[in-house]
């Protein structure tokens, strides 16, 4: 069966902001959630708990250094965490700036859309993406 998550880590053109051998980051192109990034287990491995102690403690590092440099370069209302993964067999982390004018806020980013999202909006948000992916790196490497 084809993995997609071990699809999007060797596809020519991921947006792989950083990676090592046992992690990676990678840009999600959401257009009405511009900075939504995903932390991805390199390997098949399903549930957190699979991982050793010191495995985990380094995905949650990584995650934090994802949210820290979403705050302080989108400056966004709050960021959301989320670990699902019920058909892909890689521990991943979706780590999702939200704004109180985002198309969902408050709900969920899968709920009903409360309003459309402004393009100008957007378009400024996605401007400060290469910032974004600048300051993930830096983040990651001092860890």
């Amino acid at each position: 069966m084809a993995c997609d998550l071990c699809n999007l880590l060797t596809a020519p053109g991921t947006a792989r902001i950083w990676g090592d051998h046992q992690l990676s980051v990678i840009a999600v192109d959401e257009a009405e959630y511009p900075g939504f990034t995903r932390v991805v287990w390199n390997a098949h491995v399903k549930e957190m708990t699979d991982l050793s102690p010191a495995e985990r403690v380094r995905v949650m590092e990584v995650v934090w250094a994802v949210e820290s440099a979403q705050r302080e370069v989108m400056a966004p209302e709050k960021i959301n965490l989320a670990s699902f993964g019920n058909m892909t067999p890689h521990v991943h982390w979706h780590v999702i700036p939200r704004y109180r004018d985002d198309a969902h806020f408050p709900n969920p980013t899968w709920a009903t859309a409360q309003r459309s999202s402004s393009a100008e909006v957007l378009a400024e948000r996605s401007a400060l993406l290469p910032a974004l992916h600048a300051a993930i790196v830096e983040k990651v490497k001092a860890l």
